[in-house]
């Protein structure tokens, strides 16, 4: 088992407070859901296996992707394949939007937003996540990070008012992050001999560090951040 896969295994509080990014967005998708009226029609942008549709139980979830992300990943439970940039929906479909880092992985970022924003009915809301630090993922299709200024600049000009803007951590929350994911060199073959000597090395400072966060008030150092946003009424 990959250690990734250990910590998602981890006991609730325990794996907060390693995965913060990861738990910061599964609270905010399940916060953003719960606001939502009955029967809302909501687009998840960029949906992948379809994680995050079960707080959307209530609503009229519709999730749409590539599906060129991950080949091991199973798309067939989507409800469209499609290009984020020319969505093959109406205008203003739907109420809410969700784009759960997936913003990353696309070439034309401004184009996906102008399409979400075109789907969305006017004050309709938009909750988004993107990393700011994090490793190369789902090769070959990753292609930015994001800085909070980025992040508004490219929203603000797809017709979009940011509600709220947060980094999911401090320096020390990405350093231990950074130490964990050292032990992803110790997987494999013979390299897992050294797994057990390089958990005992890493594991322990990893889990400290975070409790140092609160020095970090600036949020310069980030794994990432959240964003909730409306479409502004009149173009």
């Amino acid at each position: 088992m990959k250690s990734s896969a250990i910590a998602y295994r981890l006991p609730g509080p325990l794996r907060r407070h390693i995965l913060h990014f990861e738990a910061a967005i599964e609270e905010a998708v399940a916060g953003f859901a719960a606001r939502l009226p009955e029967g809302a029609r909501v687009l998840d942008a960029g949906a992948g296996e379809g994680r995050f549709a079960p707080p959307f139980h209530a609503c009229r979830y519709c999730g749409v992707d590539l599906a060129v992300g991950d080949a091991a990943w199973d798309y067939g439970h989507l409800d469209a394949i499609a290009d984020l940039t020319a969505l093959p929906f109406p205008q203003a479909a739907f109420q809410a939007a969700i784009h759960i880092v997936t913003l990353e992985h696309l070439r034309e970022p401004a184009c996906a937003l102008a399409e979400i924003a075109r789907v969305l009915v006017p004050e309709g809301t938009l909750l988004l996540a993107v990393p700011h630090e994090w490793e190369v993922h789902q090769a070959p299709h990753d292609y930015y990070r994001y800085t909070r200024y980025g992040l508004v600049y490219l929203l603000e000009k797809a017709g979009f008012e940011i509600s709220e803007l947060r980094a999911c951590g401090g320096y020390f929350r990405l350093l231990a992050r950074r130490l964990l994911n050292g032990l992803q060199f110790f997987e494999g073959g013979a390299r897992w001999l050294g797994f057990l000597p390089a958990a005992m090395l890493l594991i322990p400072p990893a889990l400290i560090l975070p409790l140092f966060d609160f020095l970090d008030r600036q949020r310069h150092f980030t794994l990432g951040y959240i964003c909730t946003a409306r479409k502004r009424a009149t173009a």
